[in-house]
């Protein structure tokens, strides 16, 4: 097949010595089969911010800031230079995720760098050594959706742990293999102390998680992680290997009709998203 233009560099500098295929395009990315020597990797080549469908990615990007003032002052600004800045800080924040998310426990693609706006990372495979498929492309054994749900919860409260939500979790981003779930997709994995969306965003992840596992366990629909998960963050108690129980008791207060209105739209733009992503397929 054709080289992408992006990967050209990269083969030229040795890091990628032929492309096999395409993998899977996204909303953000195109991803492509790649031989590094001896090993088969995936070469996620971003898209250009004017071509990439993604919703929302101020919301994402809120919190997120850089050690050069003047790059950081120019993605304020809105300038051209900010704005190549600001994507190389998109493309970055997933390198600088996995990394993070590996080292706390959390099973994601192992990344071999990010080099003008396509990262290199582990191709995940399942037992019988093919692409490992998504979440949403398998029929799952009933007795395993309750423990693969739980594994998930596990790996939402370590990114949350390390500062992280990812913004944008559920079945059409997680990788099924042998051994469990992989999750992947995270350059718009948001700072949980920074982003005022974090809250709100956790929330989306767990229940579109819940969501899903519940077709297959029912009673998974009343759990109330998300709820126990923040409050505990909140709380500074949280611990990575610490036992949650989806359990949480909703204090009485006034409510805050702006923040439920703002909730429902969130929540049906993911719903309409979600139909969008299941017609493509």
């Amino acid at each position: 097949m054709k080289t992408p233009k992006r990967i050209l560099p990269l083969i030229e500098d040795g890091l990628v010595d032929e492309v096999l295929r395409p993998l899977m395009s996204g909303k953000e990315a195109t991803v492509y089969l790649v031989r590094c020597g001896d090993e088969i990797r995936c070469a996620k080549v971003y898209k250009d911010v004017a071509t990439r469908s993604f919703k929302q990615a101020v919301q994402y990007q809120e919190g997120r800031k850089v050690r050069n003032s003047r790059r950081q002052r120019a993605m304020e600004k809105g300038t051209r230079f900010g704005r190549e800045q600001q994507e190389k800080e998109w493309h970055n924040a997933e390198v600088d995720a996995l990394y993070k998310l590996r080292d706390a426990g959390v099973r994601v693609p192992e990344p071999f760098g990010c080099f003008d706006g396509v990262l290199l990372m582990e191709l995940i495979t399942d037992g019988d050594g093919e692409v490992a498929p998504r979440l949403n492309d398998v029929q799952i054994p009933v007795e395993r959706a309750a423990q693969d749900h739980a594994t998930m919860m596990q790996y939402v409260l370590r990114m949350l742990c390390v500062g992280l939500v990812h913004g944008d979790l559920s079945e059409f981003n997680v990788l099924m293999t042998e051994d469990g779930p992989v999750i992947i997709d995270l350059p718009q994995a948001v700072d949980a102390a920074g982003n005022n969306h974090a809250p709100t965003m956790l929330a989306r992840d767990v229940a579109n998680i819940t969501r899903y596992y519940a077709q297959y366990v029912p009673e998974l629909a009343q759990t109330r992680y998300a709820e126990e998960l923040w409050a505990l963050h909140e709380a500074g108690a949280l611990h990575p290997d610490m036992q949650l129980t989806g359990k949480f008791i909703v204090e009485e207060h006034d409510i805050d009709v702006g923040s439920v209105l703002q909730q429902i739209d969130e929540a049906y733009r993911e719903e309409m998203e979600r139909r969008e992503r299941m017609a493509e397929d």
